[in-house]
């Protein structure tokens, strides 16, 4: 459950493994009088926690690429690994309450739920209707577990969702904005997040051959890319999208204070973590990070 992490080993033991479990990174050093009282303490509530969630520990001292790559400023800082990517953290000292609060919201947020009460089916009803572009009925079949549920995560989730297909895409935000706060960071309604803020995007995206002859005559020309890579992703295509941010990411990682990456994480969170997609532009992504 809690190992100590090199640079040689932080892919695969936190990024790789965090897509499984959350993975807790302590940031710390031998000179850090803070770090001596808060390790111990993190181990203590990792421990407890009884496998739902991982520990590493990372000496920056003798691992300054990690804690440069993730602009660590001070310590300890304590980051939540989840799906690859950064949930949760904090910096200094902090009681053992908070840990033990930091530690419970991880552990919902990926993916420890409460039951649902015995509507599953009436989710799955909903669901199907979204696949049978039946938007208007799934919305009101959400909006009725909600009154059973209001944290009823999934059915929120679906219901904004709902309004994004039926492009009402102020009441979505309206809808996910009054999200109650035990379940507002959970992957669920990042994930709609995510979608929402792609489906406003598309709104105004520009027509793509245009930008891909842009494009063409111009490789260096990174903002006529990442108009192209919105524009991609405006017509379905993710995985093209996906391509087009990489190589603005491989040509300049900090272009408009790194949009291409920030925008990857979008379409990211705004897919299903186990698609093809999201698994090789991760990969490729942490590949150009750490190279």
């Amino acid at each position: 459950l809690i190992q100590d992490v090199t640079e040689a080993t932080f892919m695969q033991e936190v990024i790789e493994a965090s897509k499984t479990v959350a993975v807790i990174v302590d940031f710390w050093a031998p000179w850090c009088g803070p770090c001596k009282t808060l390790g111990p303490q993190l181990e203590a509530a990792v421990t407890a926690a009884k496998g739902a969630v991982k520990m590493a520990k990372v000496n920056v001292d003798e691992n300054q690429g990690i804690a440069s790559q993730l602009q660590i400023k001070s310590l300890p800082t304590v980051y939540a690994f989840w799906q690859g990517q950064p949930l949760d953290g904090f910096q200094g000292a902090v009681p053992q309450s908070e840990i033990d609060a930091f530690i419970a919201r991880v552990i919902e947020a990926s993916g420890g739920q409460a039951a649902d009460n015995g509507l599953e089916d009436a989710v799955q009803a909903a669901e199907e209707m979204m696949s049978d572009g039946k938007f208007e009925d799934a919305a009101q079949i959400f909006a009725a577990i909600l009154e059973e549920d209001a944290n009823h995560v999934l059915s929120y989730a679906g219901l904004v969702r709902a309004h994004i297909a039926l492009e009402d895409l102020d009441q979505a935000e309206a809808i996910l904005n009054g999200a109650p706060s035990e379940i507002s960071a959970t992957p669920e309604l990042e994930a709609v997040f995510a979608q929402l803020a792609l489906a406003r995007q598309a709104a105004d995206a520009g027509p793509v051959a245009e930008l891909q002859a842009a494009v063409a005559e111009t490789p260096d020309d990174l903002q006529a890319r990442f108009d192209l890579a919105q524009a991609l992703h405006a017509t379905g295509d993710a995985q093209a999208a996906v391509d087009e941010l990489l190589e603005l990411f491989r040509r300049d990682r900090d272009w408009n204070e790194g949009a291409a990456k920030a925008q990857l994480f979008t379409i990211f969170d705004a897919m299903k973590p186990e698609d093809a997609v999201v698994l090789n532009g991760r990969r490729r992504l942490s590949s150009l990070i750490f190279a």
